[in-house]
């Protein structure tokens, strides 16, 4: 008799090598340390994307210091923790927010998902990947320490957003988390979109994007994509205080102006994925997590 873990790897592996069927494009956000307004990017990046019409999953993988629901002004009544702890299944878990923005909150009291046994893990790896049909983005809040096993999150994703603010220490903390996602075999074909938060201006947000491409490309035959910067922008903070996203709170500030403009260039230079490739995202994810 085939056990139950045997039967979670042998259905995994029939789910990923199904054709022509569509499956959401996968997004890793990033950066070197907190601070630099990486969960509040991915939230109001992921409305965005949902005014603009799209479909899309947002995951607080931010364990212990998860926050997506609180930027919100929202309570969770499951995460992934209950997912792990109580046998619920992603779909109880899956929370409507803004603009009917799907979002799993991370939870506190579970330091790693990525450290559950294989079975628990793959549990969690096929429900999403049953679910991902649905949307057109899956976007997954990293924390911001990347250990080894979360590195294999971001290394399966289509593409990783990489957020630093032009202080110099948030800049070598980016080039760091660059560097080590960079130093697994795998991450050859990875995609960087470099975005520079909270800058005065966009002449020092370019300063600051040139500066980290050269020293990617010098060290780590690496290219960053810039895609953009949103300015310091009082309202963001105003926002986050009164627990609404900047972007639907304030529409005609200059962040949620500069997130329009670069979410407008982002997709008219880049085209949804809707067809299973070779190495999709939970083909990738099952090989590195073996």
């Amino acid at each position: 008799m085939i056990d139950q873990a045997q039967s979670l790897r042998d259905s995994m592996k029939s789910l990923g090598s199904d054709q022509g069927k569509k499956e959401a494009k996968t997004f890793a956000v990033i950066s070197g340390k907190g601070g630099v307004g990486k969960s509040n990017f991915s939230l109001n990046f992921s409305l965005a994307l949902q005014t603009k019409g799209y479909k899309v999953l947002l995951l607080d993988l931010d364990i212990g210091m998860a926050n997506i629901d609180v930027l919100m002004g929202m309570t969770q009544k499951y995460s992934i923790v209950d997912l792990f702890e109580r046998g619920l299944t992603i779909e109880d878990i899956t929370r409507k927010g803004p603009e009917g923005l799907s979002y799993i909150a991370g939870g506190s009291g579970l330091r790693d998902i990525f450290y559950f046994n294989e079975q628990k893990r793959n549990q969690f790896f096929l429900q999403l990947q049953q679910i991902s049909v649905n949307y057109d983005f899956i976007l997954f809040d990293m924390g911001a320490g990347i250990t080894t096993e979360s590195r294999k999150i971001i290394l399966s994703c289509d593409e990783v957003f990489v957020l630093s603010t032009c202080e110099p220490t948030s800049m070598t903390d980016a080039y760091s988390a660059i560097k080590f996602v960079c130093s697994h075999p795998e991450a050859d074909s990875i995609k960087f979109q470099l975005l520079i938060n909270r800058a005065i201006d966009s002449f020092g947000a370019k300063s600051t994007a040139r500066r980290l491409n050269s020293v990617a490309a010098k060290f780590l035959k690496k290219e960053l994509c810039y895609i953009g910067y949103l300015p310091d922008d009082k309202h963001v903070p105003k926002a986050v205080m009164e627990q609404t996203p900047f972007f639907l709170r304030f529409p005609s500030c200059q962040a949620s102006k500069a997130l329009k403009k670069l979410t407008s260039t982002y997709l008219s230079n880049n085209t949804v994925q809707t067809v299973i490739e070779s190495q999709n995202f939970f083909t990738k994810l099952r090989s590195l997590f073996g």
